[in-house]
């Protein structure tokens, strides 16, 4: 990705991601002045603070991490990091009869943060899909990884197989789609995942090999922060299709493994590739979500100018046109949906059938 080069341009100052997960350690080395108060809403001890499989800290250092004494160091090390944490099975005294993925994706979207991230995936559930909706038209970005089970059975993983979320798909070193990354016609974008280190547990002794479309999801993040500090008056609308003009398979129509293919933010922010297009449109959908700009056809545009909701976007390159792996299981609503952290398995096993 030429990080180094792309660190003279944009670090991601200015921008914070929410990260939705089993927490986020604000002790850890990589993130020391770097996670911001967030939310629990899993109902367990402690506070999003606590993560006890060290998976939410390993999302939030691929994103924002400083590298500090050996740790990792992110994409994006000057974004900042606001914790949201869901409900994880298997921890001691968590509330596993409620919708907290769809509570924590409202809370996030209500907060401060531009982009939710969320190495997480599961079954569909009626209030996470109403909880996405939201979170859209405020303008949040979501970015969630599409699952690690292709050698178990390829299936649909949520959120990120809903409409508004962006789907990303995991690469190898050669760029290729992972043998274990899910795959469908809802991927947006990929990114590199294989053979990277994770903390192990969630001690944070040590870093194993790790990976998975967690890390991608984690590193489109980033790569959306980067862009976005750079131009910081364009909508998420913008941000992503300039992403997706950007990325790196050619033409119009994605694949189903890679989708618009690995994301490249140096092509925006070194070669000023990209036309960010209509603020207030999804490159997702083609509906409009953001209403930025005054609709001329509206009551409200043909009164006077002061009435009329203000052009805030500032289309600077609007003349280019640009070419875990963890096994740790998420519950979520009602004891209906199951996530993995991950992406894995996404069959919805009722609480009954477990055991």
């Amino acid at each position: 990705m030429q990080a180094e080069k792309i660190w003279k341009v944009s670090t991601g100052s200015g921008v914070r991601v929410a990260v939705i997960d089993g927490g986020v350690d604000p002790s850890s080395k990589a993130l020391e002045g770097r996670v911001l108060p967030g939310k629990d809403l899993s109902g367990a001890p402690g506070d999003e603070t606590r993560d006890e499989s060290g998976h939410g800290t390993t999302m939030a250092e691929y994103i924002a991490g400083s590298g500090k004494d050996g740790s990792i160091k992110g994409l994006a090390p000057d974004a900042k990091i606001i914790p949201f944490r869901t409900t994880i099975k298997g921890m001691k005294g968590a509330d596993t009869t409620k919708d907290n993925l769809g509570k924590a994706i409202r809370a996030a979207a209500d907060s401060d943060a531009k982009i939710i991230n969320m190495s997480l995936g599961g079954a569909p559930h009626p209030a996470v899909k109403e909880a996405v909706r939201y979170a859209t038209n405020k303008g949040k970005l979501l970015i969630a990884s599409t699952g690690n089970d292709a050698k178990k059975g390829n299936h649909d993983n949520y959120p990120a197989a809903y409409p508004d979320v962006v789907a990303v798909a995991a690469t190898d070193k050669a760029g290729k789609v992972a043998d274990y990354s899910n795959y469908s016609q809802h991927t947006v974008l990929s990114g590199p995942s294989v053979d990277l280190p994770a903390w192990c547990d969630g001690k944070k002794q040590k870093y194993c090999p790790g990976g998975g479309t967690s890390t991608a999801s984690a590193l489109v993040s980033a790569s959306a922060a980067l862009i976005w500090s750079h131009h910081p008056d364009w909508t998420s609308n913008q941000v992503l299709r300039v992403m997706i003009k950007t990325a790196g398979l050619k033409g119009d129509k994605p694949s189903k493994y890679v989708g618009y293919g690995e994301v490249r933010p140096r092509m925006n922010l070194l070669e000023g590739e990209g036309d960010p297009g209509d603020p207030d449109i999804s490159p997702l959908t083609g509906e409009r979500t953001l209403n930025t700009k005054p609709d001329k056809s509206s009551s409200e545009a043909k009164g006077s100018d002061k009435e009329a909701a203000p052009d805030k976007v500032k289309v600077a390159d609007s003349e280019r046109e640009g070419g875990g792996n963890s096994g740790l299981w998420v519950a979520a609503g009602a004891g209906a949906a199951v996530l993995v952290i991950g992406g894995g398995t996404a069959l919805a096993i009722r609480r009954a059938r477990r055991g």
